[in-house]
């Protein structure tokens, strides 16, 4: 079976529960009771989530809910599953036999870290260091999953034949999250130069996050807004 490389993220919004209304439900439940929110005013609902997400009172935001199909190569899931404020649901190589679809950083990449941790940033690679780079990788690839598939030949379980193959290797979940735990993951995955506390998130990731961060601006723009102007921190 053909190798294949890719280099981009598949992140498609497949289900939401979220909008601004949400949250001022369930803000204003605790003051006016269960049928706050009959009639809305935008202006001053927009004041009061910026209130919320001014003041960290960031319960209301938690009733806003969205889930995505994602596929990532394993390294960049090994990263997104420390948001422990998620529900994933992973496909298993324990119980299908897995593609041989790799990721493979494109050109345009930066390539190079200089500078000492904490003070560093990416740079461009050359041509020949890129070239080096998809050469091994190649290899590396192409040699693992020929061993995964020897494995499963031999008659080895799939839990064991995996062990085979590379971080580098596509995976698809579920991921759903609410729109607090989804403004938690952006402040620390996203870099923003409107970021109060800064974040050094690795590329691969940060198009995940990305692509979260459009459509969490589409369906709930009010919050989206004051987030922004809140310096990026999660209320």
């Amino acid at each position: 079976m053909t190798v294949r490389f890719r280099s981009d993220m598949v992140v498609e919004l497949v289900k939401h529960s979220a909008a601004d209304a949400d949250v001022v439900l369930a803000a204003r439940v605790s003051t006016q009771g269960a049928r706050a929110g009959a009639a809305t005013d935008a202006q001053k609902d927009a004041g009061l989530i910026g209130y919320l997400m001014r003041d960290r009172h960031g319960s209301p935001f938690e009733h806003s809910v969205f889930t995505f199909y994602v596929e990532a190569p394993i390294f960049v899931w090994r990263e997104h599953m420390r948001h422990r404020i998620a529900s994933y649901n992973e496909e298993s190589g324990r119980y299908k036999v897995l593609e041989p679809v790799f990721y493979l950083p494109g050109a345009d990449r930066n390539l190079v870290q200089t500078g000492k941790p904490g003070a560093y940033e990416f740079v461009p690679g050359t041509p020949d260091q890129y070239r080096r780079l998809v050469e091994r990788s190649t290899r590396v690839c192409e040699v693992a999953y020929a061993a995964y598939r020897e494995s499963l030949d031999d008659g080895l379980a799939r839990e064991v034949a995996r062990m085979d193959l590379p971080v580098r290797l596509y995976s698809a979940a579920f991921v759903t999250m609410n729109a607090r735990a989804l403004m938690n993951f952006l402040s620390l995955r996203v870099k923003s130069d409107a970021a109060t506390f800064p974040s050094f998130p690795q590329r691969e990731i940060e198009l995940v996050a990305e692509a979260y961060e459009r459509e969490f601006a589409r369906l709930m723009p009010v919050t989206h807004a004051a987030f922004v102007r809140g310096g990026r921190v999660a209320p």
